[in-house]
């Protein structure tokens, strides 16, 4: 049992500021004097309405989304916009490009064909997605309604140092890198992410929308699901998922804190450069993605042996180091290293590595 907290590795849901966890705790049974969680009252209220209205506005500053482009509050998570994506944008011509460089924008591909042609930009499978295509290995269609690619593979521990261009808008899944570093919001027609990575708890996402692009659903779009009508109702067509909104304010006004984005983009590069520097020069352990391609936020490992990776989890996790399997699909380790943790908590992660790595050599 431990008496403080633990440092937890969980690809999501992650971590959360501590000083965000606090607030939220003192706020829980009155927020801002009104005698009421934020999770008991009206989202039709004026003192929600304020929460709302705060975090939207904050939303925009802290990622520089510039007028041109909406910001809704979706719930059903990042899944969720596999689909709406589709729906929403693949009717201007009934094709879409797809690149799939892990699992969930392999998934992301599977969903859309249900709504029309998908064509695989580029697919890293054989490379058993390790690295990031560059522009120029990109096979683009003339005809695609958009480009979809996934920011940050979170599997894999791969991500895209660069905003691919095609000749129609582009869409990214953020979702786990989202809020960790500047991002150019104009060169994206759509940006979603589900929050449980690096901005709120679990059960919503939030999407940046080139208004441009409302309006050209499919028949078969979920009245819920239309980016339309969640423009037109400002993410209230039905009870928007008022907890979530309520701590992102709160993660946002933490994130400000912290210098913005380019005091994220300096605390992960710090982060990642302590686990990356140890694995280049270790005898024991070996990075997974190849050097071009390596994530800031999911760093993959392992060792020579399923035993020895089963063993430095159950030993890690006994030193307060948890969550450090890595996907059921792929083995090994990952240390998902998010904006809430610290850099101390690395730290101690990579002391460990270190005193694990002599007794086990």
């Amino acid at each position: 049992m431990f008496t403080d907290r633990i440092y937890n590795f969980s690809a999501g849901p992650s971590m959360l500021p501590l000083p965000v966890l606090e607030r939220a705790a003192r706020e829980m049974t009155n927020i801002n004097g009104t005698g009421m969680s934020v999770m008991e009252m009206s989202h039709r209220s004026g003192a929600y309405q304020a929460i709302f209205d705060e975090t939207k506005a904050l939303f925009r500053q802290v990622l520089s989304v510039p007028e041109s482009h909406e910001i809704l509050f979706m719930q059903g998570g990042a899944t969720g916009q596999f689909a709406a994506v589709a729906m929403n944008l693949m009717g201007r011509t009934g094709r879409a490009d797809y690149a799939v460089t892990g699992n969930f924008s392999g998934l992301a591909a599977k969903e859309a064909r249900k709504y029309g042609d998908v064509h695989i930009a580029c697919d890293t499978a054989p490379r058993n997605h390790t690295v990031i295509p560059r522009q120029e290995e990109l096979s683009l269609s003339p005809d695609a309604s958009y480009l979809h690619y996934c920011a940050n593979n979170t599997i894999y521990g791969t991500e895209w140092d660069y905003v691919p261009r095609a000749g129609c808008p582009v869409v990214a899944d953020m979702s786990s890198n989202i809020l960790s570093k500047p991002v150019d919001i104009a060169a994206h027609g759509l940006i979603y992410a589900g929050v449980q990575k690096n901005m709120a708890p679990a059960g919503m996402a939030a999407v940046i929308l080139d208004r441009s692009l409302a309006g050209q659903e499919l028949a078969c779009t979920p009245t819920v699901l239309c980016y339309k009508t969640a423009v037109e109702k400002d993410s209230m067509y039905n009870t928007p998922p008022t907890f979530n909104i309520y701590m992102l304010g709160l993660t946002l006004k933490w994130v400000q804190e912290q210098g913005g984005l380019a005091g994220m983009k300096e605390l992960r590069d710090l982060r990642s450069s302590m686990l990356y520097d140890f694995l280049d020069n270790s005898r024991l352990f070996s990075g997974c993605a190849e050097r071009g391609a390596r994530s800031g936020m999911n760093v993959t490992f392992r060792t020579a042996s399923p035993d020895l990776d089963a063993k430095f989890i159950r030993e890690a996790a006994e030193n307060g180091l948890v969550s450090l399997g890595g996907h059921r699909i792929v083995g090994g380790m990952r240390a998902s290293i998010y904006n809430a943790m610290p850099v101390e908590g690395v730290k101690k992660l990579v002391d460990f590595m270190g005193r694990f790595e002599l007794q086990n050599l």
